[in-house]
C-alpha cells in the first residue's frame, strides 16, 4: 500500500495535521473508523434516500479515518503490530458490512429479497480478501499481503465508488457489480496469496 495516495493527502490535511500535537492514540482513530463504518452500514440498511445519503457520507469519513490512523501512527512514531491488526480487522468489518447493509436496504427494490443474498455475497467476498491478507502477513510478515498502488491510487481506494454511486442513485447497479466483481477479485487474490505463501 502506498502512503501518499490522494485519499491520504486529504485525510492528512483534514484529520492528521490537526491531531499531530495531541495525545490521541492511533488506535482511537481506528476505533472511530470502525464506529463510523458500522454507522454507515446501519444507515444504508434502512433503505430510505435520506439514510442512504447519510450512510454514504459517513462511509467516506470512515475511509478517511482509515487512511489517517496509520499515517498518524507513522508521523508520531506510534506504529505497532497490534494497531496494524486492528486496522485490518476494522477494514474487514466496515468494507464487508457496507455491502450487506446495501443488500438489506434494497430489499424492497427491483431485486426483492435477492438483494440481501447479493449483499451477503459481496460482503463475504470482501471479508475473505482481508482474511487472506491477514493470513499472508502472519506467514510472511506485516504488509506482505498488500497489493501495491499506482498514480496516487491503491486497490482499496476503489471503495470510494460505493458512496459515489449511492449519491448518484445507482445503488442497484452498485449491488450487481459488487456481487459479481467482489467474488471474482477474491478468487484472484486467493491465487496471489497462495503464490506469496509458497514463494521464499
Amino acid at each position: 500500500m502506498s502512503y501518499d495516495t490522494w485519499l491520504h493527502k486529504i485525510s492528512r490535511t483534514l484529520i492528521v495535521q490537526p491531531l499531530i500535537k495531541t495525545a490521541v492514540a492511533p488506535n482511537k482513530i481506528t476505533g472511530l473508523r470502525l464506529i463510523t463504518g458500522l454507522g454507515a452500514a446501519g444507515c444504508i440498511l434502512i433503505g430510505e434516500k435520506f439514510w442512504l445519503d447519510l450512510g454514504a457520507g459517513l462511509f467516506i469519513f470512515s475511509m478517511l479515518l482509515d487512511r489517517a490512523d496509520g499515517d498518524y501512527a507513522r508521523l508520531t512514531e506510534q506504529t505497532s503490530a497490534l494497531g496494524h491488526k486492528f486496522d485490518l480487522i476494522s477494514d474487514a468489518i466496515c468494507n464487508s458490512l457496507i455491502f450487506v447493509g446495501l443488500g438489506v436496504g434494497l430489499r424492497n427494490g427491483v431485486f426483492g429479497p435477492w438483494s440481501l443474498v447479493m449483499g451477503v455475497i459481496a460482503g463475504v467476498s470482501v471479508a475473505v480478501v482481508l482474511i487472506l491478507v491477514v493470513w499472508v502477513e502472519k506467514k510472511k510478515g506485516d504488509h506482505a499481503g498488500e497489493i501495491k498502488g499506482f498514480d496516487g491510487f491503491d486497490p482499496d481506494d476503489a471503495m470510494i465508488i460505493v458512496p459515489v454511486l449511492i449519491w448518484g442513485g445507482w445503488s442497484d447497479y452498485l449491488l450487481v457489480a459488487a456481487s459479481v466483481g467482489a467474488p471474482f477479485f477474491a478468487i484472484i487474490f486467493a491465487y496471489i496469496a497462495s503464490y506469496r505463501i509458497r514463494s521464499r
